[in-house]
């Protein structure tokens, strides 16, 4: 796979300093801007594959860049922070980002999954009529789910919900946005979401108890895992 463009958004110089020729080394382009202004201004101007933003920024705080900048830029926003509560993941995500990685995290761990999000929009300029991760595949056209070649029975909010995580696979998916595919409403209680996922694994996981390939974002939302058995 080719390289993407990739804005890096720090101002903390230990960060850029290990990151740039990290990303380098791994094929992309990078760019820095070391403030949300400079990073609204390198958005408005650049076409951008990946964008890694710090939320603590000197001049302002990273929700806001990414409200700023989510309407006109079809970048994935991966945001890299020190900030752990999961109000903070929560807000930036439902802000326009697409992923949340702490700080400090592991660099194979952010480089896989900017290698997941440029794969996602590789499918997204040549849309697939079949969405396939390891022995799970889904027709779109025929709304008809396989597993390991037999067929697999979803009601249409179990589909909608599988949809949604495999449009967006690799990265997490907010309880809210959930909601909104399953149930059309996002005031909806989430228990009733945490129901129609337990549903979900005992159709779709090896082991429903430890789950492979929905995976749990603690108190913000749930993950499909590329790869699963051992595509």
């Amino acid at each position: 796979m080719s390289g993407g463009h990739v804005l890096l958004v720090d101002d903390e110089p230990g960060i850029v300093a290990s990151l740039r020729p990290a990303l380098k080394a791994a094929g992309h382009t990078v760019k820095i801007a070391r403030d949300g202004a400079e990073a609204i201004a390198s958005a408005q101007l650049e076409d951008n594959d990946i964008i890694l933003l710090d939320l603590g920024l000197p001049d302002m705080d990273g929700k806001d860049v990414i409200r700023e900048i989510r309407p006109g830029t079809g970048a994935t926003i991966i945001v890299i922070s020190a900030r752990h509560q999961e109000s903070e993941k929560i807000a930036a995500l439902d802000a326009g980002a697409d992923d949340y990685i702490d700080k400090p995290f592991a660099l194979g761990e952010l480089l896989a999954r900017i290698r997941v999000a440029l794969r996602r929009r590789s499918r997204s300029v040549t849309p697939q009529a079949i969405f396939e991760n390891g022995d799970l595949a889904i027709n779109f056209a025929t709304r008809e789910v396989r597993l390991r070649d037999s067929a697999v029975k979803l009601s249409p909010k179990e589909y909608n919900l599988l949809v949604t995580l495999s449009e967006n696979i690799g990265q997490v998916v907010t309880q809210r946005r959930l909601l909104a595919a399953g149930w059309g409403r996002t005031d909806t209680d989430p228990q009733y979401l945490r129901v129609y996922i337990g549903l979900l694994r005992q159709k779709l996981e090896r082991n429903p108890t430890d789950p492979t390939l929905i995976l749990t974002e603690p108190g913000i939302g749930y993950r499909l895992n590329p790869g699963a058995w051992g595509a």
